[in-house]
């Protein structure tokens, strides 16, 4: 009997799969165990396995296609088995494929499209030969992608496997490929301006197909979008004219001494008031110009902040000597050397989303923070040791990640996850490492830290701080930390706080070894001390385990041995 092939649900965020390429084709025979698809989900391309035996006698979706989970993709059954039935009942039952679904809206949309067709809400785009291109989900915290560089331009023939451009989001840089045959019609955005996830950035299609029809269908079923990006066109046109009339403004001004304000090509209003912006204004004010002699490229003549800034006054003529009386010696004053000036960058994806991530951690987790003082001239006697055979030179940092998995092994309640109505408690232990980078943080994981030898968690973790330097990144790289480590010792930094990095309970912030004076048996001698700084969820973890694990902590790396047992 035929058995329907259903979309599985590959990741705890998937929703929908598209089909990479098909393995298997229609009529060929099938294997339990045999790969019939690979599917692409939000994470990663996985395999899609066949858990029957028998002819793939049906095949719902097309290369390219998504599916969402549970949604039907291909049919298993003997060969030459009957299976109209079967495909009548998953038509009914409205899980077949989006094609079957949206044959029925097509109809209805149609009927629908003369009564609505004067706003436009409604567009036929069957015979539309052109496919939208639409912002993919690249990682599971992304919200919207910057278009870092297109390398395809509008015109150029595209082929599928080309890539269209680089796409900066908040994770890594990555490539955004095609996967259809055609021109490129139409972007919708230039290099370095973002755009949310699902929303249109391309078109791909025959040449002088009707695109924008396809972009008008497009708008009406978003609930959202619409008129969002078509007034910030619309709002930056003005600003465009006024550019482009400033050069007249500049050709009509004299080069010699100052006019009226009439030959400088102000405007004025019926009662004489120069046309100028507030703060055109004030920042003439500050600078110490005349308004009147400064030149305006805004909207009738009207002065703006960039003509201020633009402005140079021409130098005043001295005044002459009055009567017999000898003239003062004038004081003057030297030129002040430099100018108020700034520069204004977008943010990046990578920032945005630490901005959105670390701020709704330290305003909705209640923070507290425990801080330890841990003496470490035996672990510095062991690292001397441990890298005179280890494949790898050990840090410091390294034993710090192998010394804070075995403390959460012994306070696993440490390493826990808020989750509103429950809290998690992790088996395993995932230590998420902080990377500085240009942009800003990313947080790789060491995964089963505790099993790990002092020398793999060394190469591991130069390997992911390599990859994370170079945005190579890959989801699995930087999801599932169960603990996370700051380190700025590096830096000279000696004691810091550091924000929760989420899902995690807590996070621990280590500072730099310092030669200082200490307490040994009664006399005060040189010693090496490094404090750390635990910031814990008190939501998750009270403040006597906090300081329970930063004991245990201290034990062991105080004496370094007890790490290896």
């Amino acid at each position: 009997m035929a058995e329907v092939i259903r979309m599985p649900k590959m990741s705890d965020t998937m929703e929908e799969g598209v089909i990479a390429s098909w393995i298997k084709k229609e009529g060929e025979e099938v294997q339990s165990g045999d790969v019939l698809a690979e599917v692409e989900t939000d994470k990663a391309t996985m395999e899609l396995e066949s858990f029957e035996d028998g002819v793939l006698l049906y095949i719902g979706v097309q290369e390219k296609e998504s599916v969402p989970v549970n949604g039907v993709i291909a049919i298993i059954g003997e060969k030459g088995e009957n299976i109209d039935d079967l495909l009548k009942e998953i038509k009914n039952g409205g899980g077949a494929s989006q094609k079957e679904d949206s044959g029925d809206e097509s109809s209805a949309k149609k009927e629908e499209s003369t009564e609505s067709s004067n706003n436009g809400a409604e567009v036929d785009t069957s015979d539309i030969n052109a496919e939208l291109i639409l912002m993919p989900k690249m990682s599971d915290t992304m919200e919207e992608g910057t278009i870092a560089q297109w390398l395809k331009k509008v015109g150029d023939e595209v082929k599928s496997g080309d890539i269209l451009a680089e796409v900066e989001t908040d994770k890594a840089t990555m490539e955004l490929e095609s996967y259809e045959d055609g021109v490129l019609l139409y972007t919708a955005v230039g290099d370095g301006e973002s755009v949310p996830v699902d929303d249109v950035i391309a078109i791909i299609g025959e040449k002088g197909a009707d695109y924008e029809s396809l972009l008008k269908a497009h708008k009406s079923k978003s609930k959202d979008s619409g008129s969002g990006k078509e007034d910030q066109k619309e709002e930056k046109q003005p600003a465009k004219s006024s550019a482009e009339s400033a050069p007249k403004a500049t050709e009509q001004k004299p080069a010699s001494t100052p006019q009226p304000a009439e030959a400088t090509n102000n405007t004025t209003t019926d009662s004489g008031r120069i046309k100028a912006s507030p703060l055109a204004k004030k920042l003439a004010e500050e600078k110490g110009y005349d308004i009147n002699q400064i030149p305006g490229s805004g909207d009738g003549g009207r002065i703006i902040k960039r003509d201020v800034e633009n402005f140079t006054p021409q130098a005043q003529p001295k005044a002459a000597p009055q009567g017999d009386k000898p003239a003062a010696q004038a004081i003057e004053l030297p030129k002040v050397v430099g100018e108020e000036s700034y520069d204004e960058v977008n943010v990046s994806q990578m920032r945005k989303t630490i901005a959105r991530r670390l701020a709704d951690s330290k305003f909705t987790a209640p923070h507290f923070y425990v801080t330890m003082e841990i003496n470490m001239d035996k672990a510095i006697e062991a690292r001397k040791s441990i890298n005179e055979i280890s494949p790898v030179k050990v840090s410091f940092n390294d034993i710090v990640i192998k010394a804070c998995a075995a403390a959460l092994r012994k306070h696993p309640g440490v390493n826990s996850s808020w989750l509103g109505d429950k809290i998690r408690k992790n088996h395993h232990i995932h230590i998420g490492v902080a990377v500085a980078v240009d942009e800003g943080l990313l947080v790789p994981v060491v995964r089963f830290a505790d099993n790990k030898p002092l020398s793999h968690i060394a190469a591991e973790v130069k390997d992911l701080a390599g990859k994370a330097k170079d945005k190579k990144l890959q989801p699995s790289d930087w999801e599932g930390n169960t603990f996370t480590i700051s380190n700025l010792g590096m830096f000279g930094v000696e004691e810091f706080t550091a924000i929760i990095n989420p899902p995690d309970s807590c996070i621990l912030a280590v500072g730099g070894i310092k030669q200082t004076a200490v307490v040994k048996d009664g006399a005060l001698v040189p010693g090496n001390v490094m404090k750390v700084t635990l910031s814990c969820d008190h939501r998750v973890v009270d403040g006597a385990m906090g300081a329970a694990f930063l004991q245990t902590l201290k034990g062991l790396l105080e004496d370094p041995v007890r790490i290896l047992i």
